[in-house]
């Protein structure tokens, strides 16, 4: 049996569909190319489905953006941009990020303290809070957006200095160094919290994008991205590392 164009097309449109929907969150689903090209097509069941989806997404938004200009959610894993993601090579079994690029870049900064400042243990992260549980006028409230993480933060209390060694604290700023200022620690805030990392570029960052770029194409690089050998001391890294530190530093 032969099929015209038009009917191959219209089929593979709700074949790429459907893939869609199980695999993205719906409120991503429906941004994608596969929602896009099949929307004349799909069937009624899976336009229903994203409509409810999108509806639930809209209930997850406060409407109120975080200090770095993120929106903040007002739940996580409920069809909105924040849901628990795994971190892998370590025993965090889920962080709740913002998904995307925000994601792949904490979890970059949670791999690498894993690996070169201190082992972590289950439960020793903390990413997006709830807009009330958060004090609005610190660094701490882009959690609620799920552009931040606490890395043990009863070990490094807010307000409190002087939490790690120095080897410690040179593999943080090559860390910060290596995102090229796309996260800031909040240890270099007025008030400081050494236990926050956070976006310190707005949505939409041509920086952001590339630095992401950077990290996923390193994914394919055996021996590179998080867990593979680094010189924190070489010269290139620690001139990089200490600029960006002066820079972040008199920011705050």
């Amino acid at each position: 049996m032969t099929i015209s164009r038009r009917t191959f097309f219209a089929r593979t449109a709700v074949i790429a569909g459907a893939t869609a929907v199980a695999t993205l969150p719906f409120s991503e689903y429906l941004a994608s190319p596969a929602h896009a090209a099949g929307r004349y097509a799909e069937p009624e069941h899976v336009r229903d489905a994203a409509r409810r989806a999108l509806a639930r997404a809209k209930r997850t938004k406060s409407g109120k953006p975080s200090p770095n200009g993120w929106e903040m959610e007002l739940a996580t894993d409920k069809g909105g941009a924040v849901w628990t993601r795994p971190v892998p090579g370590t025993p965090i079994e889920g962080v709740a990020v913002r998904i995307g690029d925000v994601e792949t870049v904490l979890v970059h900064v949670i791999r690498r303290f894993h690996y070169e400042v201190d082992e972590l243990r289950k439960g020793d992260v903390v990413g997006w809070r709830s807009p009330n549980a958060v004090r609005r006028g610190l660094a701490e409230s882009n959690q609620a957006s799920g552009t931040a993480v606490q890395i043990r933060p009863g070990h490094y209390p807010s307000g409190v200095k002087g939490g790690f060694f120095t080897p410690q604290q040179l593999v943080i700023r090559d860390i910060l160094a290596e995102l090229e200022g796309v996260v800031r620690w909040g240890g270099d805030d007025k008030r400081p919290d050494e236990s926050l990392f956070y976006l310190d570029v707005k949505p939409d960052s041509p920086l952001l994008a590339k630095v992401v770029r950077k990290l996923r194409g390193w994914q394919e690089e055996p021996g590179k991205g998080a867990g593979g050998p680094v010189d924190v001391l070489a010269g290139k890294r620690r001139s990089a590392a200490k600029e960006l530190a002066r820079e972040q530093k008199a920011a705050a």
